[in-house]
């Protein structure tokens, strides 16, 4: 118990780790709320206000990390810069990949800076083209996400097929032990292209109505997406990182906006 609590405290004291705290609390909280305020029957309005109260809960934590993401431009800089053009990347489409990512990660802020300012009435612009266009920027990276792991996925396929080649075994990376260094980097990037999906059907579901599943997602389903992607965040922070997508291994976690008129 006592590591338990010690563990979460160390968590919460860090800026990433109480970003992934908060982002599981928001939308596991929009998860059981959508649930509760659909609810009927027996005791269904005491359910439905209390599913309301979660709900706004909800928003307000979401505008929460708005706000906190004010400051993220310049260590996204920082990364963008220190990563440059790839000049380390053994690959050329990683290479070409993850400078896009970083791009996309790149403007992303400003643009929700932009649109965030304009709800809080700091500046007279309207908000509704800039949470457009910081969502298609969302939805660009957690799309170039997906690509860089699904190419990460193929190259490390090809080292354990010559792993096994060189030991003289199987050709198939099932029969790798589960705790070598390959099948763990394998088990991350699986998991963020889960994380990058679920992240991108809720990008989708904010996008302008008549594209795709825009606006046709309910509550409790775009709570779950988020509390899917949110807890694959926090499995993957302990165990020491994450899969390959995203400026500065966690941009396309930070960059998950709500847009005001969802909230």
């Amino acid at each position: 118990m006592q590591e338990s609590v010690e563990s979460l405290v160390s968590l919460l004291e860090s800026y990433r780790g109480r970003d992934k705290v908060i982002r599981t609390v928001c939308y596991g909280s929009q998860l059981v709320g959508g649930v509760l305020s659909r609810g009927g029957g027996a005791g269904a309005e005491g359910a439905s206000r209390l599913g309301n109260s979660l709900l706004l809960l909800s928003a307000q934590l979401s505008r929460c990390r708005t706000v906190l993401r004010l400051f993220d431009d310049l260590a996204m800089l920082a990364y963008s810069s220190s990563y440059g053009l790839g000049a380390g990347e053994e690959d050329s489409g990683l290479r070409c990949i993850s400078v896009l990512t970083n791009m996309a990660d790149q403007l992303y802020y400003p643009c929700e800076h932009v649109a965030w300012a304009a709800d809080a009435q700091l500046i007279r612009v309207k908000s509704d083209k800039w949470w457009l266009v910081s969502t298609v920027l969302w939805g660009a990276s957690l799309l170039l996400g997906i690509l860089r792991s699904v190419r990460v996925l193929m190259l490390l396929r090809r080292k354990l097929r010559r792993s096994e080649q060189d030991r003289g075994g199987s050709r198939y990376f099932p029969s790798i032990p589960s705790g070598s260094q390959l099948s763990r980097q394998v088990r991350a990037e699986l998991l963020s292209v889960l994380s990058s999906m679920a992240d991108l059907s809720n990008a989708v579901h904010w996008m302008p109505p008549g594209f795709l599943w825009a606006g046709r997602f309910p509550d409790w389903l775009v709570g779950l997406m988020g509390t899917v992607s949110s807890v694959i965040g926090l499995i993957q922070m302990n165990d020491g990182g994450g899969g390959s997508s995203g400026g500065g291994g966690d941009q396309s976690d930070a960059a998950s906006p709500q847009p005001h008129s969802e909230g």
